[in-house]
């Protein structure tokens, strides 16, 4: 089977070989081997229906391919030199068909003797005639007439001894393009239908229960969610009610998270001033939680609830590229910095008071667990974004578990502070210091509100291929800077006790100076001559040969400003990335950037931060949503220089 000898005679006999040892066929591939086809059952169907694909795989006599998990024994060298066999499944972008892959029913393996050196050895492996069942379910509301779709199979044949090339791959450009089988299936009317169908032998072998699991919202088996928090990788297998019990708790567990990020911690103090006015009366305090809990949970529910209605919302980050969501985030937090936080004495409209929206209220309460739920938004990777990616491929009620298990975990605290209020009753209830503390923490709910406006108008302003205006991050910054100015200010004129003075001096004059030099940090174009993506763009990269580095990222997006100031902006990435064999593309999805958003579902992403490198054959060799220097440089090291490492 295939070891580096092995594999470097075939390729060596595919590509350069005379006329003698020349592989027959007209594919110089592994399809000169098996034969591919392709099969539908029932050939019509009706609206709202199922129907199955059968994918069939005819070996030549003594040939096999690598099943789609292979096994592969110690002798027979790495695993990742094998080629599992895959299925892939493209229909267009408003295509009725819905491909349920994850319920695949692939063959079993067989059992065969192979080696090229040594004795031989055991191997699973598919030979002779095999199929492939692919389960699919016409939507309800498809309208009469032919529905299409491609099949790419990915296989490598192989013999006792030797493997031939693999059929193309994901990133072999043309020849990629131009492989896969077309087919389709006509959808007819209820009256054009006929009996019933008839059950061709070839699916005999089907098991036909599939459907019902399918609709009744089963979990496809043995479907693994992959982790990566700051560099803690695991896996977990929602098949089963242990798996299920372990990533609603993981949920939660992100969740929970999601309140030390900078999207929400700015807020707390806020909440917690609040809570500590009602301190005293015990009942009334835990009431209050309760709101601001239910307030969190149902604005994850909500989104839920939009991913599992919404065929087009597929992901939380999409709310975020349509500027007019942002720009009425922005002014709602606004609107809640000066009614909670006491900022300002305005005399506003008398309907206005009527919605009451204070930390004393019920009201008040629901609106600031809303208002800090949406906040959170921006920050979902890494936290909890893999439990959410996988939710949202999931069947309603298991979209609402998870999303209401993360909502669960970020209220818990302020559940925990409303239930146990003594945790709270040495915070200022009233006088000068705490009024400082709600407008301090008010001219920082401002500073998100001017954040959000500005990504808004940002995205709206923005044009394809061009960087986003990052202008709007001064206004950002003039708010924190009057937030330090006046913690100083006022420290000063309410209290004469050095200690205090010292402290919350030099803390506003922290503020003030920060809020400066990060401004203009931010606002600058940084060390990294960055390309912004157009499809152009990126094939010319491709046609040179380059590495190409892909960073999916946003305006609104605190986590990719994180990995991109503290991993992409260190000198050695900096100095991997000025190689002239090295292209890194930004794509930019702060408005509806309809190319960008395009390029993140064609490479499979469903949330940023996202990381994706190209070597230069045109192949993925590295994807992250979190991602350290080490990780980057490797993946870059046959392109750049060794002076970087």
């Amino acid at each position: 089977m295939k070891n580096h000898i092995t594999q470097f005679l075939s390729l060596f006999i595919v590509f350069f070989g005379s006329t003698a040892l020349a592989q027959p066929g007209v594919f110089h591939d592994s399809r000169d081997r098996v034969t591919i086809e392709v099969v539908v059952e029932p050939e019509q169907v009706v609206a709202g229906s199922d129907f199955i694909i059968a994918v069939v795989l005819d070996h030549d006599e003594h040939w096999h391919t690598h099943t789609n998990d292979p096994q592969v024994p110690e002798a027979l060298g790495d695993p990742e030199d094998y080629i599992a066999t895959k299925i892939l499944i493209e229909t267009q972008d408003d295509s009725p068909l819905t491909i349920h892959k994850g319920f695949m029913q692939w063959p079993s393996a067989v059992m065969v003797e192979v080696g090229f050196i040594g004795e031989p050895v055991d191997y699973g492996v598919f030979e002779k005639k095999v199929v492939v069942y692919i389960p699919v379910s016409v939507s309800k509301n498809a309208k009469p007439g032919n529905a299409s779709f491609k099949v790419r199979t990915i296989f490598q044949a192989c013999d006792e001894t030797t493997c031939i090339a693999p059929t193309p791959q994901e990133g072999q450009g043309s020849r990629w393009e131009e492989y896969g089988i077309e087919s389709s299936i006509d959808i007819v009317s209820k009256a054009e239908a006929g009996g019933s169908a008839k059950t061709s032998v070839l699916f005999k072998n089907f098991d036909s229960s599939i459907f019902g699991k399918i609709h009744a919202g089963a979990t496809p088996p043995s479907e693994a969610i992959e982790f990566d928090l700051f560099g803690l990788q695991f896996s977990l297998d929602p098949s089963g009610s242990l798996g299920m019990l372990l990533l609603i708790i993981v949920a939660m567990g992100g969740g929970f998270l999601l309140n030390l990020t900078p999207c929400v911690l700015p807020v707390i103090p806020l909440k917690i001033m609040g809570l500590s006015k009602s301190a005293g009366n015990r009942k009334t305090t835990f009431i209050l939680g309760v709101w601001m809990m239910l307030g969190v949970m149902a604005l994850w529910l909500a989104l839920g609830a939009a991913i599992a209605v919404f065929s087009g919302f597929t992901a939380i980050n999409q709310l975020f590229q349509y500027p007019t969501f942002t720009i009425g985030l922005g002014i709602f937090i606004g609107v809640m910095a000066i009614g909670m936080g006491g900022l300002f004495s305005i005399q506003l409209p008398n309907f206005v008071y009527t919605f009451n929206p204070k930390h004393d209220s019920w009201i008040g309460s629901f609106l600031f667990g809303v208002m800090t739920a949406v906040l959170s938004t921006p920050c979902t990777a890494p936290f909890m974004g893999a439990a959410a990616a996988w939710a949202t491929t999931q069947s309603a009620v298991w979209t609402l578990t998870v999303f209401g298990a993360i909502g669960f975990g970020m209220a818990v605290p302020y559940l925990v502070l409303a239930a146990f209020p003594h945790l709270v009753d040495k915070m200022p209830k009233a006088g000068p210091s705490s009024d400082v503390i709600k407008q301090v923490m008010g001219l920082l709910m401002l500073a998100a509100a001017a954040y959000f406006l500005g990504v808004g108008l940002s995205g709206v302003f923005q044009q394809e291929g061009a960087p986003p205006t990052r202008s709007y991050l001064w206004a950002v910054a003039l708010c924190v800077a009057a937030a330090g100015v006046w913690l100083a200010w006022r420290t000063i004129k309410i209290t004469n006790r050095s200690g205090m003075r010292i402290i919350f001096v030099g803390a506003g004059i922290f503020m003030f100076v920060a809020s400066i030099v990060v401004g203009n940090r931010l606002t600058e174009d940084g060390p990294i001559d960055w390309a912004y993506y157009t499809p152009e763009v990126l094939q010319d990269s491709l046609d040179e040969g380059d590495t190409v580095v892909l960073e999916f990222t946003a305006e609104w997006c605190l986590n990719c400003k994180l990995l991109e100031s503290t991993v992409l902006h260190s000198s050695r990435v900096v100095e991997a990335f000025e190689s002239e064999h090295v292209s890194p593309i930004k794509i930019d999805l702060t408005g509806n950037n309809v190319a960008g958003n395009a390029l993140l579902d064609e490479v499979g992403g469903l949330r940023i931060p996202l990381l994706i490198i190209l070597g230069p054959d045109g192949e993925e060799v590295f994807r992250g949503d979190f991602y350290t220097v080490d990780q980057v440089l490797d993946a870059i090291a046959p392109t750049s220089s060794d002076s970087v490492r």
